[in-house]
């Protein structure tokens, strides 16, 4: 079987018909592409399959990233009924601590907040990200109703998880919504109207940097949720309380947030005072 266009179209009404959210459908469907432009009209084996990961290796894709396409392409082959097509995922050892041009301090938080106080709505957006621990993608669910009510109840990736508003960002927040007149609905909305997305976020972030002092490496929403993360651990030290609030199905996942930098962990270990001097 060599893949069509008639298939990709038929995998992606599947997605929908799964109800995966607008954000993995693309995701998806932008792996399958890379993979049919590899496959190129050949006949799908698994030495194909298998042949296109080691392609992915020599282009220099992080195993993350492979092992999240090969995610996807599986997926296509189960839709396809070629489920012994499917490739096995690269193993990976865990990280015990992240890179230190990837994390976002609380410091350089606060220099974010700093530099983007002459634009209010996108300072309340960083606020209300940071302090909730939220997805970008769920910033539509902070409507003028829910934030009265204090709780925002947020479907995503057919699960249904509550929000709490903080009573200070609750205030904030509605005060902003009464000084520009939205009087219900979403209250991060666009000149037209609109539900922020993603994309005018993370360019209007990556404009803060120079004048915040933050490298553009670490400034993009989603390090506002691994921040909240961190935040939150090293105070409650509940773990399965964190995966809860952020939305995780595994606390494999919830840990990669809260690893900290190579420093950090560097400390820790001088801290264990097992060299003993001469």
């Amino acid at each position: 079987m060599t893949l069509s266009r008639e298939q990709i179209k038929g995998f992606v009404n599947y997605l929908c018909r799964e109800e995966k959210s607008a954000a993995t459908q693309k995701k998806y469907l932008r792996d399958v592409q890379a993979f049919g432009v590899y496959a190129s009209g050949t006949e799908i084996t698994k030495e194909l399959v298998v042949s296109w990961k080691k392609h992915l290796v020599e282009q220099g894709y992080a195993v993350r990233s492979i092992n999240s396409m090969l995610a996807s392409v599986n997926s296509l082959l189960d839709f396809l009924g070629l489920s012994d097509c499917k490739a096995k995922n690269i193993r990976m050892q865990q990280q015990t601590y992240c890179a230190e041009d990837k994390e976002l301090t609380k410091a350089e938080y606060m220099r974010l907040l700093a530099a983007s106080k002459k634009n209010e709505q996108l300072n309340l957006v960083i606020q209300t990200i940071c302090s909730t621990g939220i997805r970008v993608s769920e910033l539509q669910y902070f409507t003028v109703e829910a934030v009265k009510r204090g709780e925002v109840t947020v479907d995503c990736k057919n699960k249904t998880r509550t929000i709490f508003v903080p009573s200070k960002l609750k205030n904030i927040l509605l005060n902003y919504a009464k000084s520009r007149r939205i009087l219900s609905g979403a209250i991060f909305v666009t000149r037209t109207g609109k539900p922020l997305n993603r994309s005018n976020i993370w360019a209007a972030m990556k404009r803060l940097c120079a004048a915040a002092g933050v490298k553009p490496s670490k400034v993009f929403p989603h390090n506002l949720r691994k921040l909240f993360a961190r935040t939150f651990y090293c105070i409650e030290k509940d773990i399965a309380k964190l995966a809860d609030i952020l939305g995780h199905s595994s606390i494999n996942t919830t840990r990669i947030y809260i690893m900290t930098t190579g420093t950090e962990h560097r400390r820790k270990i001088e801290r264990l005072g097992l060299v003993v001097s001469k």
